[in-house]
């Protein structure tokens, strides 16, 4: 019996790409997560607010931000690190914290010549120093300057939705601009305080060719 290669050939081809796109249609389709992504910012205590701007100053809100609480402010500040190079008119986010943070892009470390490490929000002990500058003075963080881990902000409800608890680690998949990505070590982060959204920084937004608003799929890992 003779067997047409050809047409064996085409048939094999139709049916895998029948199944690629059905697993893309069926990856797309589960994608329920909302995405923000985090530019880079500064958190600053009421100390360090009354050097950078003067005694008694306050913050002046912009926009609120997806979670319930943060907003953006109309107060920008200059980052200095030891290349001397400065990145300028970075936006300070609001309410005041315990402890002032900058959180950068690992893009912006090469710029500024910092290391900081992969950290959870205010989890900044041992890491990166940086120089923020105001229009009435100058602060030396000799701690404080990280790179925002990747994570989920749910609600309780969303929690149990999708089956983890706060300080869970996930993988995510997003399809994006023809990129898709799987990104790992993604935290979970629950409270009855926050709304679902899942954080990431330029870099990765970049990566996976993905902005504010694009879905991405939760996978246990």
């Amino acid at each position: 019996m003779e067997y047409d290669i050809k047409l064996i050939t085409e048939i094999v081809n139709r049916i895998l790409d029948s199944a690629n796109t059905d697993t893309c249609k069926s990856a797309e389709s589960d994608a329920d997560i909302p995405v923000g992504v985090s530019n880079r910012h500064i958190h600053l205590t009421r100390e360090h607010l009354d050097i950078l701007f003067g005694k008694g100053y306050e913050l002046t809100p912009l926009k609120d931000l997806s979670q319930p609480g943060q907003y953006a402010c109309k107060e920008q500040l200059t980052l200095i690190g030891p290349s001397l190079r400065a990145i300028e008119g970075v936006r300070v986010l609001g309410p005041l914290r315990s402890a002032s943070q900058v959180e950068i892009s690992r893009t912006d470390s090469y710029t500024l010549k910092v290391k900081p490490p992969v950290r959870e929000s205010g989890k900044i002990e041992g890491s990166a120093p940086i120089t923020i500058i105001g229009p009435k003075g100058t602060v030396t963080l000799k701690e404080g300057c990280i790179l925002a881990n990747r994570h989920i902000h749910m609600g309780i409800a969303d929690g149990e939705k999708y089956g983890v608890h706060d300080g869970d680690y996930v993988a995510v998949e997003a399809n994006g601009d023809g990129k898709r990505t799987m990104l790992y070590d993604v935290q979970i982060r629950v409270s009855d305080k926050f709304k679902l959204e899942m954080h990431l920084d330029t870099d990765d937004a970049n990566a996976c060719g993905i902005g504010n608003g694009a879905m991405v799929k939760l996978i246990k890992n």
